[in-house]
Formats: C-alpha cells, sequence, structure tokens
C-alpha cells in the first residue's frame, strides 16, 4: 500500500495494458506515455517504463524507479524522469542516471513534471529545450544518436553518479515514499 499518494482506483497503462493504482502522478505518467507515442513517433515497444535501477554508494544500495527508457536505432537514447515540482532540482540527479542505466552515457535526459519538460544534453548538462511538446521525436532522436559516441562509463564516473543519485533519489526522498527502497 502507497500512503503517499491518493489512489483514486485503477487504471490501465497505455503502454503494458497492466493494470495499475490511479493516482496523479501515474495519470502524468500515462500522458507522457501517449505523447511518446501519439507526438514523438516512437513504438510502444521502444520505451521501456517503470525500470527500477538498483545503485551502490560506498556500503549503501538502494532501488529507485527510473520512468522511461526509449530507444532509437537499437541503441537507449534517452531517459526520461518524472517528478512533481520543480524540474531544476531534478537535473542532476536526473544526469547521473544517464551514466548508470547502460554502460554507455544515455545522450538524451527529459526532466518532467508533466506540465512542462527540460530536455538536456547528458555530456554538458544544457538545457537543449523546454516543453513537453520539444521531447524529441524518434527521427530526431535518432539523429542525435549517429553523433554520440557510446564509449563505455568509466568506474570512477558511475561511483560518483551513484552517490549523486542515492543523496538525492534515496536521502532525499520522502520517508512515506514506497517507490524508493533501500536494499541490505
Amino acid at each position: 500500500m502507497n500512503n503517499h499518494h491518493l489512489i483514486m482506483g485503477e487504471l490501465t497503462d497505455y503502454l503494458t495494458g497492466r493494470l495499475l493504482d490511479d493516482t496523479h502522478d501515474e495519470r502524468y505518467r500515462q500522458k507522457l506515455a501517449r505523447h511518446l507515442v501519439e507526438q514523438c513517433g516512437f513504438e510502444k515497444a521502444s520505451i521501456t517504463p517503470r525500470l527500477r535501477l538498483t545503485i551502490t554508494a560506498c556500503d549503501q544500495r538502494a532501488s529507485i524507479p527510473v520512468d522511461f527508457l526509449v530507444d532509437a536505432s537499437g541503441k537507449i537514447g534517452m531517459v526520461i524522469k518524472y517528478g512533481p515540482g520543480s524540474l531544476v532540482t531534478r537535473h542532476t540527479p536526473a544526469l547521473a542516471m544517464a551514466r548508470v542505466i547502460r554502460p554507455y552515457q544515455i545522450p538524451v535526459v527529459v526532466v518532467t513534471n508533466g506540465e512542462d519538460a527540460h530536455i538536456l544534453d547528458s555530456r554538458t548538462g544544457d538545457l537543449l529545450a523546454e516543453g513537453l511538446g520539444n521531447i524529441p521525436s524518434r527521427d530526431i532522436l535518432a539523429a542525435r544518436l549517429k553523433e554520440h559516441d557510446f564509449k563505455p562509463v568509466s568506474i570512477k564516473m558511475v561511483e560518483m553518479a551513484n552517490k549523486i543519485i542515492y543523496a538525492f533519489e534515496v536521502d532525499g526522498s520522502c520517508p512515506c515514499d514506497t517507490d524508493v527502497c533501500r536494499l541490505p
């Protein structure tokens, strides 16, 4: 049971057809999923929803949610992190996630509150665009991937990224948030 959100019943996940708790946050996630398919042109199968990411920071481990991974041209090209409220405060942990989800750095990071979005270059952290309507389409993302080197992320960079994610997403999480799980 999730005490953090008002549960208004159940809804059917747009991407998978699974029944999910109907919360305000989940409604925004469903809106984003529809936007990725209907406006951006991605196939449902190219979008991975609700990935569980296990991170290790020193001797502490946790499992956190990543809202969407988007595949273009056979590689994950975009990570999308949803959260209510301010977008700027989500830049740092989302950029760090782009360095640990795959052995290579995912090139595009989107942080969104469901009403607005910041699209970031994962290498520089630069703001590429703002607004849900500027989330890269399938063709734009595929073109961006052609310019991206998929070199492995260094072990040192992965360690630092894990610490950043842990600080923001675990230590900074609400105590009643059941999406974040501290692991033994």
